[in-house]
């Protein structure tokens, strides 16, 4: 670790920060204290649980805060932050220095989003970088980034995981010594805005590369008789379909520029199922049409 030593504050809640916190810890850069949100209720009986970062941190053995202003006066030198999720206040950021893993190729897709947006964006690639925290929205100059292409068979959750770990290595590498100077972010900025919910509903009169782009969030759906119906694998088929948006004929849906053909959806109350399971039960008539 080219003798190099700091005192730590690690910022991060979901599931995502937890394998960068790991990798610290075994390269022998261990936080003195994770600030993670507080504990929220979840499931039907509305018992408390701790983020994903916080149940990490005390499997670690690491001390757990839940508000920033904590680290005021602690003497950290560092703070590390990944999907943390909070602003950070500006009297914080002016006492402890913070870097932030962010998973996109600043200064495209800086905000909540990146990943999902690179996706919807059909990019072909994107990468991590580490940062230096500033007041503005992932404004701050860039201490080293790492590219990576989007192939097309990446979905979120894919995509997702590479970055994680391609994230949690560069972030043990640039803190293994001194940092570098960092370099301003160069190029037109984008912003990730968060995925509202409204946007994950197909709309079978868009082309069918942006329907199966969106597919590959996880999360898209649609209607069939009245009831919702997820699609989590599809496949576009672009060409002429000869039926209008949304109607459904051998396991494809008509779309804007061509079909887009169902894999794998799942019943609204039900288990995930292939397309063709779903159809021997629903019984879709030729020409039915989904959306309506």
């Amino acid at each position: 670790m080219a003798g190099v030593t700091r005192r730590l504050a690690y910022l991060g809640t979901p599931a995502t920060a937890v394998p960068p916190l790991q990798a610290l810890v075994e390269a022998g850069q261990r936080p003195e204290v994770v600030v993670t949100r507080p504990d929220r209720r979840r499931g039907r009986g509305g018992g408390l649980a701790p983020s994903p970062v916080k149940q990490a941190a005390a499997d670690l053995g690491i001390a757990v805060v839940h508000e920033t202003r904590a680290l005021l006066g602690s003497g950290l030198d560092l703070g590390v932050v990944v999907a943390y999720g909070r602003i950070i206040p500006a009297d914080v950021l002016a006492e402890v220095p913070m870097i932030n893993l962010h998973f996109s190729l600043l200064p495209r897709w800086r905000g909540a989003a990146p990943v999902e947006r690179a996706l919807l964006a059909g990019d072909g690639t994107t990468g991590v970088c580490v940062m230096q925290i500033e007041e503005g929205l992932d404004t701050g100059p860039v201490y080293a980034c790492e590219e990576t292409p989007i192939g097309e068979g990446d979905d979120l959750a894919a995509l997702r995981r590479r970055l994680v770990a391609m994230g949690s290595r560069l972030l043990v590498s640039t803190l293994s010594g001194p940092l570098p100077p960092p370099r301003p972010q160069e190029g037109e900025p984008t912003y990730a805005g968060k995925i509202e919910p409204g946007e994950l509903r197909l709309d079978w009169e868009q082309p069918t590369e942006s329907l199966a782009r969106l597919v590959r969030l996880g999360r898209a759906w649609t209607t069939f008789r009245g009831h919702r119906l997820r699609v989590l694998q599809a496949v576009a088929e672009p060409g002429t379909s000869g039926y209008p948006a949304g109607a459904l004929t051998d396991g494809s849906v008509a779309a804007g520029d061509g079909r887009l053909r169902l894999v794998s959806v799942q019943p609204e109350g039900r288990a995930a199922m292939s397309f063709d399971d779903w159809a021997r039960g629903a019984r879709p008539q030729p020409g039915e049409r989904l959306g309506t």
